[in-house]
């Protein structure tokens, strides 16, 4: 009987069928001067069939809220008091992840593909990524309650911003929206005190730019 529940309790593991991906180095050299990306910087809600590689998302992921000071841990984005309450949630055909900054690799979480259950409206289903930004208020500690939803939605805005800069420079389409949060925070198996602020969805634009891209 022991054996039938530790069996049964497994196999409703988040992620048990997902494997966690190890992220090569981000290309941190290159690519388009600030000037040219943000005069390139748009929103694009149309994309190709085209999954993303692993160097790709390492650079986005990175870009968008990697450590870019290894000797403090502080990130390319910035949060109130260095609090880092915001977590990256990438939603793939494959599954859902966690970034793990620190790591720098993604944490499976789940093998449930949550693109579409973001937002139903055409043409995320084709994007190669959606990320999903969700703030953890309970690490804003030193600030006072009623202003940890704003520090929060702030941080996320910078993020994405950082995402948008990238994708600008590295020729990838992208746009930020709008979508159901109680449904979607129950799929993900969110905990009370996370609070999904954004989602952002990234891959290749259906109609060529030009800008070269890892592939």
């Amino acid at each position: 009987m022991t054996a039938l529940v530790l069996t049964l309790g497994a196999s409703a593991l988040p992620g048990q069928d997902l494997e966690s991906i190890s992220l090569p180095p981000p290309q941190t050299e290159g690519g388009k001067p600030l000037m040219e990306a943000l005069k390139l910087r748009r929103s694009t809600r149309e994309f190709k069939r085209a999954e993303l590689s692993d160097q790709a998302l390492a650079n986005l992921l990175w870009a968008g809220f990697g450590i870019n000071r290894p000797e403090s841990g502080q990130r390319t984005a910035p949060s109130a008091m260095n609090s880092q309450e915001v977590d990256i949630y990438v939603a793939l055909p494959r599954g859902l992840y966690l970034y793990d900054a620190k790591a720098h690799e993604l944490k499976a979480v789940s093998a449930e593909d949550l693109r579409a259950r973001t937002n139903g409206q055409p043409g995320i289903k084709d994007a190669a990524a959606v990320l999903i930004f969700v703030a953890d208020l309970s690490r804003l500690a030193k600030a006072k309650p009623e202003l940890r939803p704003f520090y929060a939605e702030f941080s996320a805005g910078c993020i994405s911003q950082n995402v948008y800069l990238y994708c600008a420079s590295a020729g990838f389409a992208t746009f930020v929206y709008e979508l159901d949060r109680a449904p979607l925070a129950a799929a993900m198996k969110l905990k009370s005190e996370q609070r999904i602020i954004l989602a952002q969805a990234v891959g290749y634009p259906k109609q060529a730019q030009s800008a070269s891209s890892p592939r």
